[in-house]
């Protein structure tokens, strides 16, 4: 007797089956995650293409009114939406990734100095040349992900990693 893949097969002897729970597919999913590096990303909100869109609508009657080639006026949204979707900021365990609205630029953990904090609370990578990097879309606010995703080489001024590194052990000795 055939199986279902066309292999023959005694049909005295049990069919053998793998049992596939949904738990059994969390647990490869979450296995590939933690093999993987970290990553945090830092964006313009999506959000902001609501605010674009809404500018388009509000460009139309301009453009095509009784004034001839106003078209133009349609560069000024399509100019926000690619900075919105292009300008990001990306760290992973190998360095900080700059992307801007017409360059990139990969700063590995090795050549920062450190971060610098600007008067609005914006962030700044610090080259050891003493050059100063702006980094799109990150805020003061988001140190701490980069602290934990940078494995501890770019300290986190405000102490919160230090009670997420400590929570893990606190639930071992709990014998749980």
């Amino acid at each position: 007797m055939l199986d279902t893949f066309g292999a023959w097969c005694d049909p005295r002897s049990e069919p053998r089956r793998r049992r596939c729970t949904i738990f059994d597919v969390a647990e490869e999913k979450q296995s590939e995650q933690a093999n993987e590096d970290r990553k945090a990303v830092f964006k313009i909100p999506n959000t902001a293409l609501l605010a674009i869109a809404f500018l388009v609508v509000c460009v139309t009657p301009v453009a095509f009114g009784d004034v001839p080639y106003l078209q133009w006026l349609y560069l000024f949204p399509i100019a926000l939406a690619v900075f919105v979707i292009r300008t990001r900021t990306t760290a992973t365990a190998k360095g900080l990734e700059v992307r801007t609205m017409f360059g990139r630029k990969d700063l590995p953990w090795t050549s920062l100095k450190g971060l610098a904090i600007t008067d609005k609370a914006k962030v700044q990578a610090v080259l050891k040349d003493e050059t100063k990097v702006a980094l799109p879309a990150v805020r003061t606010r988001h140190l701490p992900v980069i602290s934990l995703v940078s494995a501890g080489r770019m300290a986190d001024p405000s102490g919160l990693t230090e009670d997420v590194a400590e929570a893990p052990e606190k639930r071992d000795d709990s014998g749980e």
